[in-house]
């Protein structure tokens, strides 16, 4: 059919996907103009909604480089192509406003200052010239400044911020960059910068460069970023980093760092193309880099072989980093493990001990977002803390959760976040942190109710983690009986195994079952005890427990977890009897728990009081970790011993092989007590400490490819990595590369965290899969 007249084919075109806030409309535009398209394009809850008039061929050209051209920023799920019948053709190609609707679009993450931009604030001749809120479609905040869904302006926090008339041009012209980006400002127009002291008093002079000033004074201060206060130090003054670990009452935990370029990394840090790559990204995550080249303050990672640096990712950023000549701690803006400040006032309040200073603006923070921790390990990927930068961009489903019923899922307790699963897009949260804190618990509920809002969301199923005392099971029940939804409980390692699983594109109709090793600190178990090492087989909808490491006492339950010489007792004993002291006669360790008090951990253990029996892997690795020396005594945050036994065996893994592990059968059973008995003899010999923990990572990982096989695993069956303890990249690595050269197929985390705060995808995918199944 050809143009006769005027009239002409006429086409409606929906596209699905992260298509809003980056451009979208402006690139549409220009592609109509471009091939002799007339019609319109508009935002809706569902998207973005075309109708375009022209020849067939133009159109189905036109409809082809929707996905292929797209913007940078955006992610294209769908696009439906509906043909019309012939009608008169309109003048031109217009862009409409917005209309609401339904919610199925999704929301952009907020993304790093894009090259053009930081080009504007560099260029004296610019107005946008040293202007700490510079953004346009491509780059800018997103999540961190929205309260609902179309992503116009007047849904945002920079709704009480009027355009000048240069702003104004720019945003209303298709030709420009800044066209329809909600965030854009001037210095004229836009929100303000300004440093104050800690009497609140408003300095005198440029805001980033007395701060600037501050930082090289070894000054420490709290600057208002993108989704919260942080906590800005001299990266190379130890005792401004001392200070810093005294006020914020962190004293082992290792410190984010915040370069100016890449180059800059390079000066400390061993950087390779790729990794270079996710730093630069529109996401700019901290990411584990190997430490290299002259030292910066040693408080900042003490005993970890790694830092976690980022790159300036706002133009505010980016002028302080210019003013000065090393990088910074960029820390959250908190003091313990409360959240992250965000309005001036509360900074004021809760962060005056803490900052000597602040650097402030006036445009609010609608959502917390703290930054994402990712590390590039030799199998791939490693998401460790998912949140700015990749929350919330939804997490694409297999094709057959189109059937899916709404379902919202509450998380974990620790690392927490929530999802909203809607057909074939799961809403994963941003990272929101330990539930057992009071004030994170309020964040989390308050977080969760702006995304039932921002996305017109009611469950019909919630899902929940099945310890009944987790606060999220527990708010999960309340919600239940709000929506009138379905309550499934789900078991914690269970979800682990889905949540991988639907990471990489799983369905839940047609797959084979897959083998899950499940490695993580702790979770509730189906018998009642507490699990953490397990073998698992199943898929989406159900799960077999096939083998576990062998349960050990936790003698204090909770303090067990902070205390790693309890679980060294409790694992000496479980190897070799109530009498294990005499096998460590001479060495370090003997002393030191000897002065604990063993004989009332003994009756704990003996009369099973406030001792559950555990499988955790977690703990395990505690236990080596005290045995060696490693925070014998006392942990200050999750995984701190861990953390510094792993950085102790990297430079030995290729060196060594590992220590033996038995099994028990019926049911399956890991016993560690050759592993000990044999570490204990290297101990007694005098090996190097480093030596020791390579040995205890390699026999764990032969172990665990050992244990898959006698659990009835066969070369070309599918094999789950998932769990907390699968941060730790000399066992991701390892068990990967062992079990590929068995046969296996592996399958690891890509874009959800291995550890607790991918635990709401895992839950939701399976209560989908046995929703379905139900109704099938």
């Amino acid at each position: 059919m050809t143009e006769i007249g005027n009239f002409s084919s006429s086409t409606t075109i929906r596209v699905s996907g992260l298509v809003q806030g980056v451009g979208f409309r402006p690139f549409v535009w220009k592609l109509a103009n471009e091939l002799g398209i007339a019609g319109h394009v508009l935002n809706d809850g569902a998207g973005v909604k075309i109708e375009a008039h022209g020849f067939p061929e133009m159109l189905g050209v036109f409809a082809e480089r929707l996905r292929t051209d797209r913007p940078a920023l955006a992610r294209v799920d769908g696009i439906e192509v509906v043909t019309g019948a012939e009608r008169p053709r309109p003048d031109g190609f217009r862009i409409l406003e917005s209309r609401g609707g339904a919610v199925a679009t999704g929301v952009v993450p907020d993304a790093a200052t894009c090259p053009a931009c930081l080009a504007d604030i560099g260029n004296p001749s610019d107005r946008h010239h040293g202007y700490a809120f510079t953004n346009c479609t491509h780059c800018g905040p997103r999540l961190s400044i929205l309260r609902h869904i179309p992503y116009d302006r007047a849904s945002t926090s920079m709704s009480g911020f009027s355009m000048c008339a240069s702003c104004r041009a720019e945003y209303e012209d298709p030709a420009d960059r800044r066209f329809h980006a909600q965030p854009v400002a001037c210095p004229d127009c836009g929100p303000r910068l300004w440093f104050e002291g800690t009497d609140g008093r408003e300095a005198e002079g440029d805001p980033v460069t007395l701060a600037a000033q501050r930082l090289r004074a070894g000054d420490i201060l709290a600057v208002k970023g993108l989704g919260g206060f942080q906590i800005a130090v001299d990266a190379g003054n130890e005792a401004a980093v001392r200070t810093l670990r005294q006020r914020k009452h962190r004293p082992d935990k290792p410190l984010a760092l915040m370069a100016r370029d890449l180059d800059q990394i390079r000066r400390y840090c061993r950087v390779s193309d790729e990794e270079a790559d996710i730093l630069a990204s529109a996401a700019a995550p901290i990411l584990l880099l190997r430490k290299a080249g002259p030292a910066l303050a040693e408080g900042i990672a003490p005993g970890q072989d790694r830092l976690g640096v980022m790159l300036a990712n706002t133009p505010l950023h980016h002028l302080l980093l210019a003013r000065l000549t090393r990088p910074i701690v960029m820390t959250s803006g908190n003091l313990s493990e409360n959240p992250q400040e965000t309005q001036n006032a509360g900074a004021r309040q809760h962060l005056a001990g803490l900052a000597d200073g602040f650097l402030m603006h006036d445009r609010e923070i609608v959502n917390r977002l703290d930054d994402s921790v990712l590390r590039l390990d030799r199998s791939g990927v490693s998401m460790l803390r998912r949140a700015r930068g990749y929350a919330p961009a939804s997490v694409r489903l297999a094709p057959d959760f189109e059937r899916a019923p709404r379902v919202l899922a509450m998380g974990g307790e620790l690392k927490s976040t929530f999802c909203l699963i809607n057909g074939r897009d799961a809403v994963l949260s941003q990272h929101l942190g330990d539930l057992e804190n009071a004030p994170t618990f309020a964040d989390y509920k308050k977080t969760l109710r702006l995304y039932l809002d921002l996305y017109r969301f009611k469950p019909e199923v919630i899902a929940v983690d099945a310890h009944p005392q987790y606060l999220s099971s527990v708010y999960g029940e309340e919600l239940a009986a709000e929506f009138g939804a379905d309550l499934v409980r789900v078991q914690h390692h269970h979800a682990h195994l889905a949540s991988c699983l639907a990471g990489r594109g799983w369905t839940f109709s047609g797959e084979q079952p897959v083998y899950g090793v499940i490695l993580d600190g702790l979770g509730w178990g189906e018998d009642g005890t507490v699990w953490g090492g397990e073998i698992l087989k199943g898929g989406l909808e159900s799960f077999q427990r096939l083998g576990s490491f062998l349960p050990v006492p936790l003698p204090g339950g909770a303090a067990a977890v902070r205390e790693p010489w309890r679980n060294l007792a409790a694992h000496l004993r479980t190897a070799f009897g109530p009498d294990y002291l005499g096998r460590l006669t001479g060495l370090y360790v003997a002393a030191a728990l000897e002065e604990k008090n063993l004989a009332l951990l003994e009756r704990m253990m003996e009369r099973a009081l406030n001792a559950p029996p555990s499988s955790s892997a977690g703990r395990l690795f505690d236990a080596v970790a005290a045995m060696l020396g490693i925070s014998f005594h006392h942990q200050s945050f999750e995984g701190q011993a861990a953390m510094a036994l792993e950085s102790l065996a990297r430079p030995f893994v290729q060196d060594e092989s590992g220590y033996p592990v038995d099994f028990m059968p019926s049911p399956m059973r890991f016993s560690f007590a050759p592993l000990w008995q044999e570490l204990i003899a290297d101990l007694h010999a005098g090996l190097e400490r480093g030596r020791i923990a390579a040995r205890f990572h390699l026999g764990l990982i032969q172990g665990l490819a050992e244990g898959l096989s006698r659990c009835g695993a066969r070369p070309g069956d599918t094999v789950v990595l998932s769990g907390g303890v699968f941060q730790n990249a000399i066992l991701k690595n390892g068990l990967t590369d062992r079990l590929n050269a068995m046969g296996f197929r592996v399958l690891t985390h890509e874009t959800v965290p291995a550890n607790d705060g991918g635990l709401a995808l895992g839950q939701g995918v399976i209560a989908v899969a046995r929703r379905v199944a139900v109704g099938s």
